[in-house]
């Protein structure tokens, strides 16, 4: 009588990754670099630590205790996406691979601890003090990373990441975007692209010079301290959420906002972006529309 062998989780762990190569040859639709990057950053720790238990040994506690060891200290949304990156793997395993496997994410418990309902309520800084905060910046390096982001929705990382190449007037092409497309377009204005290219051409030495070459926590300093000046704690993302914000209360369609703007996938993410309206506000655009 032949003896069921039964599978490790580091071989079922190979087998996906086998998996994952067909589905990329077949799929119409390449998967996001990004994505894989993130999911890869989840599955392969955890086969690392647990890779010689068989899939039945796998627990509860052995799974809560792994996930919170890579999330500890993290913000709810990053501790709701690692779980859930492990909650896919587990339905792969249970779907294509060993349909007797249990997803043990499928656990009460974990649910609550790592998929909380998360309410985020956008504080969107005001116009006045966003023109405020780029005219008082001395540094035409400083305002014009500002004025990307407030004008532009750029990302902070997007923004560090520019060089002279990338520079055709008023659009600029984003290599390698966060969205995992080939590249982006940003589209800014006439002024701010005048003083970019003027800028490029006094720094930079070669075409794929970064105009910006500083880091990400020299650029998030400065931003704070811009935000300051007026009184107001600011992020680097908060500009972008402006700049959405801005445009949507100026009559620009959601459509714009998200799709050239922000650049979004879709709409339901836009819409997280745009700051709350308040009472006084609704009444004022009623009565424009109707008044």
């Amino acid at each position: 009588m032949a003896t069921h062998v039964k599978p490790k989780l580091k071989e079922v762990s190979h087998e996906s990754s086998l998996c994952r190569q067909d589905l990329d040859g077949l799929s119409p639709v390449p998967f996001k670099k990004n994505t894989l990057r993130s999911y890869e950053s989840v599955i392969t720790p955890f086969c690392r630590d647990h890779g010689n238990l068989e899939l039945e040994e796998l627990t509860v506690d052995i799974v809560q205790a792994f996930l919170e060891s890579i999330t500890n200290g993290r913000k709810p949304q990053t501790r709701k996406i690692r779980f859930a990156h492990l909650t896919s793997f587990f339905n792969f395993i249970h779907n294509n691979l060993s349909p007797d496997f249990h997803n043990p994410c499928n656990s009460p418990m974990l649910r609550k601890l790592f998929r909380p309902k998360i309410t985020t309520n956008w504080n969107i800084i005001e116009k006045d003090a966003v023109d405020e905060i780029i005219f008082r910046s001395a540094k035409i390096r400083n305002r014009l990373i500002l004025e990307l982001m407030a004008r532009g929705g750029m990302r902070i990382g997007e923004v560090l990441k520019l060089t002279p190449s990338d520079l055709q007037d008023r659009k600029l092409t984003l290599r390698e975007p966060k969205s995992g497309r080939e590249h982006e377009v940003v589209f800014i204005p006439q002024k701010v692209a005048d003083r970019l290219r003027e800028y490029a051409a006094k720094r930079c030495q070669t075409s794929e010079d970064r105009i910006f070459p500083i880091s990400y926590e020299t650029a998030r300093m400065m931003v704070a301290k811009a935000g300051k000046m007026v009184g107001a704690p600011l992020r680097p993302h908060d500009l972008r959420r402006y700049a959405a914000t801005f445009a949507s209360r100026s009559g620009v369609p959601i459509e714009i906002v998200s799709k050239v703007i922000l650049r979004h996938s879709n709409l339901s993410t836009t819409q997280r972006y745009l700051g709350k309206i308040t009472d006084t506000e609704a009444m004022k655009w009623i009565e424009n529309l109707y008044g």
